[in-house]
């Protein structure tokens, strides 16, 4: 099933088809001889057919749409769609960008094995900073950091964000978002840094926060750090903001990474940042932050004993209060099978699944969490066209039924 799929003509393929084959079989005693049987869905009821149709992949669903005038009203009422928001969770796609200037690319979808040409609304370049929960998927510009739009990438529905408050032009912003499946509204943060002007170990540290219920920016928190500065790596847990920060100088040697956590429900007192320091397990060379399952689960690249800037591997780490576990390492013939491998490369996931690939190739290695398994994605049907070609990419959960 490898190659691309347009999206938005995906859903023609096999509209004719308005039967499925049911095959029985006799019991262990008899001759084994098969029958079977069409069986017509048209005289199905509707809540029957609604329930066979919202256990479908999410593809799956849009090509059901075309079928007839029922399956398309079926599929596209209002019942349904909530409906299909109380079953299990879709496995999580990767859309993966082909260039580092436009924002065109593939989504891969692991249940049906298979890549996507879609077209993303609002983003105008690959390198803005993404997020995304429950469906939404958040774009800043990495220009002025202030053009923010939340989306659903699966229905095209998009819109604008007012402003954030704080500085236009930061050193480092790290942006999360954290949605909820049942009351439809979200939570958007962003944690900005910049150097205090004239002194090179100190940083002005601000944690913005939008609320879609009240519609409204927040500014909980200003705090300057000593040797430290913020990043780029952000997510939300359990209501928990985590974010990495990174030596500016003038602490320990093997303390390059650390985390730190603030409670966005709470609200904490100022200054006390620091005490919520939780270093990095080992020397990092990139660290990517993701929340699985309202679990805190950590990829990152392990440095070499006497060249730290040179990973050796990677490892994967889930926060066990104020400890890391490491949960996996990717085994070397995975490593070895991204080819030349930088020091950084692209990595996120939700629920189950962990997505992982370099920035020099459309390699995509998918690791469930669940199964401890490791797995490489169907080809990616882009191919790289010349040597300096980025590749990137973010991952998101496939729904229907969350509007931003």
């Amino acid at each position: 099933m490898a190659g691309e799929t347009s999206w938005d003509s995906h859903c023609l393929d096999h509209a004719a088809r308005q039967t499925i084959q049911f095959d029985t079989f006799s019991d262990g005693n008899g001759d084994g001889n098969k029958e079977a049987t069409a069986v017509s869905l048209d005289v199905m009821p509707d809540d029957l057919l609604e329930r066979i149709l919202s256990n479908l992949p999410i593809a799956s669903i849009f090509r059901a749409g075309c079928v007839c005038k029922r399956w398309h009203e079926i599929v596209t009422s209002r019942r349904f769609i909530w409906n299909l928001s109380q079953v299990l969770s879709q496995k999580p796609w990767y859309f993966m960008f082909t260039s580092s200037d436009e924002p065109v690319g593939y989504a891969y979808d692991p249940t049906l094995r298979k890549w996507y040409g879609i077209e993303l609304p609002c983003i105008q370049a690959s390198n803005w900073f993404i997020a995304s929960s429950c469906g939404l998927v958040c774009f800043m510009d990495n220009d002025s950091r202030s053009e923010l739009y939340v989306c659903n990438p699966i229905t095209r529905i998009c819109k604008r964000l007012e402003d954030p408050p704080g500085l236009k032009f930061s050193d480092y912003s790290a942006l999360a978002m954290s949605a909820n499946r049942v009351s439809q509204t979200y939570s958007i943060s962003i944690v900005k840094s910049k150097q205090v002007p004239g002194n090179f170990f100190q940083w002005d540290l601000s944690v913005h926060v939008f609320d879609s219920e009240r519609m409204v920016w927040s500014t909980p928190l200003t705090e300057v750090l000593s040797g430290w500065r913020g990043g780029d790596e952000s997510v939300i847990c359990n209501g928990v903001l985590y974010f990495l920060i990174y030596s500016a100088g003038g602490g320990l040697p093997e303390s390059r990474h650390g985390l730190i956590t603030y409670n966005l429900t709470s609200r904490s007192s100022h200054g006390l940042l620091m005490k919520s320091f939780i270093p990095a397990p080992c020397s990092l060379t990139c660290g990517r932050l993701m929340n699985l399952k309202e679990k805190l689960i950590m990829v990152g690249g392990i440095g070499k004993q006497d060249r730290p800037d040179i990973i050796k591997g990677i490892g994967i780490w889930a926060l066990k209060g104020k400890e890391w576990q490491e949960i996996a390492r990717m085994p070397h013939k995975f490593f070895q099978g991204f080819g030349e491998f930088d020091d950084v490369f692209a990595s996120s996931g939700t629920d189950d699944l962990i997505y992982i690939q370099s920035y020099g190739a459309p390699t995509l290695l998918v690791f469930d969490v669940n199964m401890k398994q490791w797995k490489w994605s169907q080809k990616c049907p882009v191919t790289k066209r010349f040597p300096l070609q980025l590749f990137t990419g973010f991952c998101f959960e496939p729904r229907l039924e969350f509007s931003p």
